[in-house]
């Protein structure tokens, strides 16, 4: 579908239609969003979201990724690159 992300306003849009996510699911979506096709370790992306290295379950990153991908109704919307993390945009 058609996402779109509003920083300044913190909302998420999926074809004109507003989706509900938590800060944490929206500072994913921000991080991943401001670079598209890198790919975001998920240690990185903890660091991104948290501001600190000092929490360090980074299978936190896995449950939030796949709340959004069932929240944006597109599996596919943000890839999983085995063995290093995340990165959206990467569709031709």
């Amino acid at each position: 579908g058609d996402l779109v992300i509003d920083v300044d306003a913190r909302m998420v849009h999926v074809d004109h239609a507003p989706v509900e996510v938590t800060r944490t699911e929206f500072d994913l979506l921000d991080a991943l969003s401001e670079r598209p096709r890198m790919v975001w370790s998920r240690g990185k992306l903890l660091e991104r979201i948290r501001g600190s290295a000092e929490y360090r379950d980074e299978h936190v990153i896995d449950v939030h990724i796949g709340n959004l991908r069932r929240k944006l109704d597109d599996p596919d919307a943000i890839e999983t690159v085995r063995g290093v993390g995340y990165r959206m945009g990467a569709r031709p």
